[in-house]
């Protein structure tokens, strides 16, 4: 095969893949999308969902940068929740659940429109060098083909190997073939690559479910979706359920315990603490008598289901004997059973903050191959790769969005300043800014940013615009106006508070604990005749001036704080520096400044170990 020479190669089309080749295409580029199987793009190899606990964040980061998961998401979903509503607004995490089928359609419709870009449906088996720099890749039917830039995003397909009780064999994922050649390459070129492990629970034919013992758990009345563009919310919406496993269920697992390859020691890789298998949960928490399960549907027309919580790579007759014991599961066929993934990554403080690596120029990292789980973790990887790829390429300076920027700002820091010995998972409690990064203002923090990039469209832009502009109003008019006693004492009672004695300002009011702007809308006529709360838009508006009046403080202290510690950040680090010559600082400092060469004291202050000692040491030896 004679290919035309690109400007930035893609390999492997799960969610980090997609988003890097439709970034990168977009930004102007000529792109080659390389995969195994182009009917499984951005597949959801695992729980068919999007969002969750600072998952959902970031799917509208994504959005807010221009790119597609929360617009794919919202096409495809069967049903939308916004999850810790009984906290405060930092903690709301949207979450849908997802047609999975329709999920990977979407995605190559989406993929299919975007200009310069190509796709050829291969296995890459190896790079190609000039020096320390790659310049194309090789695949096993079509030969070499060349670029610029090449993002590899090879999810768990790395001389994977999947395992199920004493039974295992190579695999991407079940029923697709690993891929082999580019660790043992990299390898030789320096690069440090490990093991990690991930599983799956198995899937389960819901014609033979007994939903009524289970307990239903509808989707929210009122559907926001993920994306900041305008679109329909779906009229209709799939339930998902939720299971309990039993102390009986536990013994019939514990009888394959001899059999686990996890147990056994076949499986050498670390697996994800924060999403354990079935059998690593009752061996972890031996005192639970019981642990919950989620009952989640595949799709609108299928009757596939997925078992959140019983992850699994014990026997396949151990699996479906310990599903029976279930409530509701008495007489439950499955289509596959659960297994467990072994596969190669390449430790993250390998690369710069670009996605870079460090030892070959114009070679990126993005998704599991840097050691992180889960779809939205991937995604905006793969999103900040393709902008970087293309930046690199065209002679400008690196993209990198700070701690207090986004949620995709503190993954990827996380990932190269502190690294992963387990696969990483993003919550909102490693973010030290999340009263900054609310899933409510992403399109404040990053669509102009986008914009000037040139990533984010013109419609993108004005959206966002017209948002900003319609809070500002709100918010003047709930600080500009007061209300007399006699106007609102009325509606104060009826909600738990106490009337005011003299004139007072909307905003003032709107900071009792006891009322939201909803409500005072609903219930002033002079703001139920001002905010039509039927238009989505309006309620969006309302939601987030709401929140900028109520967390006003709040939000300033933590601007600030952000702002002194982010100077650390603009402090630059000499590249070839040899710490070992600072005697003053500490061993353990010098040995972890010279492995993972920090470009800017904020990233050298974030390494585990470093002292804030260690970073007066370096502050004074740079003259600060």
């Amino acid at each position: 095969m004679k290919f035309e020479k690109y400007d930035i190669i893609v390999v492997g089309a799960g969610h980090a893949g997609c988003e890097a080749a439709a970034a990168a295409a977009n930004l102007g580029n000529r792109v080659l999308l390389v995969t195994m199987d182009l009917r499984l793009m951005a597949s959801m190899s695992c729980n068919p969902a999007m969002g969750g606990i600072a998952k959902g964040q970031i799917v509208r980061e994504i959005d807010a940068m221009g790119g597609c998961s929360g617009v794919v998401s919202d096409k495809t979903m069967i049903q939308f929740r916004m999850l810790n509503r009984s906290k405060g607004p930092a903690m709301w995490s949207p979450r849908c659940q997802s047609d999975k089928m329709m999920f990977s359609a979407e995605w190559r419709s989406q993929l299919e429109r975007v200009p310069n870009l190509d796709f050829w449906q291969d296995s890459v088996d190896g790079l190609l060098f000039e020096g320390d720099k790659v310049c194309g890749v090789h695949t096993f039917m079509g030969g070499n083909v060349e670029a610029k830039a090449v993002i590899l995003t090879n999810g768990t397909f790395l001389n994977g190997l999947i395992h199920i009780g004493e039974m295992h064999f190579p695999g991407g994922r079940m029923g697709e073939t690993a891929s082999y050649g580019i660790s043992e390459q990299l390898r030789e070129h320096g690069f440090e690559v490990k093991r990690l492990k991930t599983g799956t629970p198995v899937r389960i034919d819901g014609r033979t479910i007994d939903f009524s013992k289970l307990v239903e758990q509808p989707g929210d009345d009122e559907v926001t979706g993920f994306s900041y563009l305008p679109h329909e919310p779906i009229a209709k919406q799939r339930s998902c359920y939720i299971a309990r496993t039993s102390l009986k269920v536990h013994e019939i697992l514990r009888k394959g315990f001899q059999y686990s390859p996890m147990f056994a020691g076949r499986i050498q890789g670390v697996g994800p603490r924060y999403c354990p298998s079935i059998e690593d949960k009752i061996e972890r928490f031996s005192d639970k008598d019981s642990h919950q399960l989620f009952v989640e549907p595949e799709g609108w027309t299928t009757q596939e289901y997925y078992l959140n919580g019983f992850s699994s790579s014990l026997p396949d007759y151990i699996q479906y004997e310990a599903l029976q014991a279930i409530e509701g599961f008495e007489h439950a066929k499955i289509y596959r059973p659960g297994y467990a993934i072994e596969y190669d990554y390449f430790p993250p403080v390998q690369l710069h903050h670009s996605l870079e690596t460090r030892l070959v120029h114009g070679l990126f990292f993005a998704g599991q191959i840097n050691g992180t789980t889960g779809y939205e973790e991937a995604a905006c990887q793969g999103l900040m790769a393709g902008i970087n790829a293309h930046r690199l390429i065209h002679d400008e300076e690196p993209f990198v969005l700070s701690r207090s920027e986004a949620y995709i700002g503190v993954l990827i820091d996380d990932l190269i300043t502190k690294g992963v010995d387990e696969p990483y998972r993003m919550f909102t409690s490693r973010a030290e800014y999340r009263i900054l990064l609310r899933q409510d203002n992403a399109d404040a923090r990053l669509t102009e940013k986008s914009y000037q990039l040139g990533l984010a469209k013109e419609d993108r832009l004005q959206q966002y615009l017209k948002k900003k502009q319609v809070v500002a109003e709100i918010i003047e008019f709930l600080n500009g106006t007061s209300v007399s006693p006699d106007t609102i004492n009325g509606f104060l009672e009826t909600h738990g508070t106490s009337p005011i004695a003299q004139r007072a300002k909307l905003g003032y009011i709107l900071l009792r604990p006891q009322l939201n702007l909803f409500d005072m809308i609903d219930g002033l006529e002079m703001l139920r005749e001002k905010y039509d709360l039927s238009d989505r838009f309006v309620r969006e508006c309302v939601q987030e001036a709401e929140i900028l009046i109520k967390y006003d403080g709040y939000i300033n202290k933590e601007y600030d704080l952000a702002e002194k510690l982010n100077r650390l950040d603009y402090v630059k680090l000499p590249a070839d520096f040899d710490y070992h010559t600072l005697t003053s600082l500490s061993f353990e400092a010098r040995e972890k400044l010279n492995k993972y060469k920090p470009e800017t004291l904020g990233q050298a202050s974030r390494i585990s170990g470093i002292s804030p000692a260690d970073i007066s040491v370096l502050a004074i030896f740079l003259g600060r």
